[in-house]
């Protein structure tokens, strides 16, 4: 069976639309096409091999000749006071016989247009490359993955073919949950941390099995001993105890009784009105309740004044956030002041600051990326997105504005290749019409 070659070469040098650290590598030691004992015909066809694996290599060969076409879309800078006072004649002026003209017009340098970059322009229309070129995923395969698995919108209608083309003034949106995962940093990277994370855990639960081992071993030899010396504690703890008093029981649960009657009179005779009419009432209520439990303190129990203690403690909670009074607003000014000579206004800034980010960008185990949410690794030498597209990374979606064109020093279809190998690719294919 023959053997699948690899996606990202480092013996051959292979270029790829993908963000791949292999593939920066490639990018970074990648030369001009050698055409030394070759052919044009080998020169030509090594062209194509090298561009063809960068551009659209998802596409198949027989599919991109139907799309590829030799008109060049371009533009040129007009000179109004240039073409007023000529009418082109002068630039054929001396052609082919090898003369320098003196005049300033010819000598008048312009930068050259890279017409031949503008080979593979029709693959920019498609939708799985303009996924791509936004930035919304970190290779072509994964922005095709995207659309074929229903998490991209076009013109906010869902769009599950890849090879859509796209028309001046479209829109396309990608699901912001697959952006986050795929332009994010992998949750657990590194392999050695998991292996030792994975023993850690895997030594934890040898140890734990030990020690219920050993426990129980102890447990079986002391059993017998246990069950003695409890009889005797409790033979000697009821020995030990003093019988108890009802007089005295009953005095302290009066106490506590007419302690919480006094409390609730207190709160509602305050002067400053902080009670509002539903509260007042339950405050009644609630002295209402202890008053009779006061009247038959003898047949009440110890659980009964706990109930009137925790009642208490839950009225006194729901009249703490209302309270405006004079003391409260003194002691909250005096812990402002204390704050505020605790922290500096720098500190506040920067503390401000940190809140605002980790409220935008939370810690999220459920994630399957890294939280709070960092960019992957080797992604800066991608970051950029061509003229043709108007990108809004907070919805994550874009509009592709027009058909990328070919203006004097600039080719709006990003390519890694050398002028003179897409010259090649474009003969090739040429030829092919």
């Amino acid at each position: 069976m023959r053997k699948k070659p690899k996606f990202h070469g480092l013996k051959k040098i292979k270029v790829r639309q993908s963000w791949n650290k292999f593939n920066l590598y490639n990018l970074s030691r990648m030369q001009k096409l050698t055409v030394e004992d070759k052919t044009f015909f080998q020169q030509k066809w090594a062209a194509k091999a090298v561009t063809r694996a960068y551009h659209g290599e998802q596409i198949k060969e027989k599919q991109w000749q139907r799309m590829f076409d030799t008109r060049i879309p371009s533009v040129q800078s007009m000179d109004h006071r240039y073409l007023a006072q000529h009418d082109g004649s002068e630039q054929a002026a001396g052609r082919g016989s090898g003369i320098e003209l003196s005049n300033g017009l010819a000598k008048k340098s312009q930068p050259r247009t890279p017409y031949m970059h503008m080979v593979y322009g029709p693959t920019e229309r498609r939708l799985d490359t303009a996924i791509w070129r936004a930035l919304f995923a970190s290779s072509v395969r994964q922005a095709r993955q995207f659309v074929t698995h229903g998490g991209v919108k076009v013109n906010g209608k869902k769009m599950i073919y890849p090879g859509y083309q796209l028309n001046p003034g479209d829109m396309f949106q990608v699901d912001p949950d697959r952006v986050m995962f795929a332009t994010g940093a992998m949750k657990n990277q590194d392999k050695a941390y998991k292996k030792a994370k994975s023993r850690e855990a895997q030594a934890a639960e040898e140890g734990a099995t030990e020690e219920a081992t050993a426990d129980e071993g102890k447990e079986v030899s002391t059993e017998t001993d246990n069950t003695s010396e409890q009889e005797d504690g409790a033979i000697n703890a009821k020995s030990d105890t003093p019988p108890e008093d009802p007089e005295l029981s009953l005095k302290d649960r009066q106490k506590t009784i007419k302690s919480l009657l006094e409390n609730a009179k207190l709160i509602l005779s305050d002067p400053h009105d902080r009670l509002s009419a539903p509260r007042k009432q339950e405050w009644r209520a609630f002295s209402k309740l202890v008053r009779s439990t006061l009247s038959r303190a003898r047949t009440t129990s110890d659980a009964t004044t706990s109930d009137l203690e925790s009642q208490f403690q839950l009225l006194k909670s729901k009249l703490a956030p209302t309270s405006s009074s004079a003391s409260s607003k003194a002691a909250a000014e005096a812990h402002q002041r204390e704050a505020e000579a605790r922290i500096s206004a720098e500190d506040e800034r920067m503390l401000r600051e940190a809140l605002e980010r980790a409220y935008e960008n939370p810690v999220d185990d459920a994630k399957p990326y890294a939280t709070p949410w960092r960019p992957r690794p080797y992604m800066s030498p991608f970051a950029f997105i061509p003229r043709y597209l108007e990108v809004n990374q907070n919805v994550c979606s874009a509009v592709y504005l027009r058909h990328p064109v070919a203006r004097p020093g600039l080719a709006e279809v990003p390519t890694p290749f050398h002028l003179e190998t897409s010259q090649l690719a474009f003969n090739w294919y040429l030829r092919r019409r």
